[in-house]
């Protein structure tokens, strides 16, 4: 039988899928971790990890990789920069990434969410996306999305995803956890 207090969840606190994230994860008894950065407006505020202004710093050189390999520029203002900024620490610390949103037609992921699926895939962390518009969970594995029904293996995991999460997005959240760690 798995040891749940063995199990941290990296996020941001984020409305939307980190919020469906951290809710599974104080359910199921899962510790949970939310990367802040000062000011910052969350609406899942337990376990949060305030990053002062050098610990933000570092997600920086990572960030400027990322952007030219999307073919995005995300360093237009200091808000979404910050946020960004945060994201790096949860692919960081975590062994695998799990991402609710878009894939796109480049393979890269929707918004945000895509920049830590990229980073994600740079550090080679293992890294599974619900694409809500196909319903369907995908991993990347040799050079591409492959559909996939992943599990929570790894100790340390990241749950982050768009803001806009849907009913079927929220189920496979539901699902996810339903599947790793048994009925709750």
């Amino acid at each position: 039988m798995l040891d749940l207090t063995q199990f941290t969840l990296y996020s941001g606190g984020h409305v939307g899928a980190e919020a469906a994230f951290g809710d599974l994860s104080e359910k199921w008894g899962i510790k949970e971790v939310n990367f802040v950065y000062k000011n910052q407006n969350i609406c899942r505020d337990k376990s949060t990890v305030l990053l002062p202004e050098d610990e933000l710093e570092k997600g920086d050189v990572s960030m400027e990789i990322v952007s030219r390999h999307m073919g995005r520029n995300y360093t237009e203002t200091e808000r979404i920069r910050s946020i960004l900024r945060t994201i790096y620490h949860m692919v960081t610390n975590a062994d695998h990434i799990f991402a609710i949103g878009w894939i796109l037609a480049n393979d890269t992921v929707k918004g945000g969410t895509g920049w830590g699926v990229e980073l994600a895939k740079f550090f080679n962390r293992p890294v599974s996306v619900y694409d809500q518009e196909r319903e369907h969970w995908f991993t990347w594995k040799d050079k591409k999305w492959l559909q996939d029904n992943p599990e929570i293996y790894h100790n340390k995991f990241a749950g982050t995803g768009t803001r806009n999460l849907t009913e079927n997005g929220k189920q496979a959240i539901l699902d996810l956890f339903i599947k790793s760690f048994g009925e709750h």
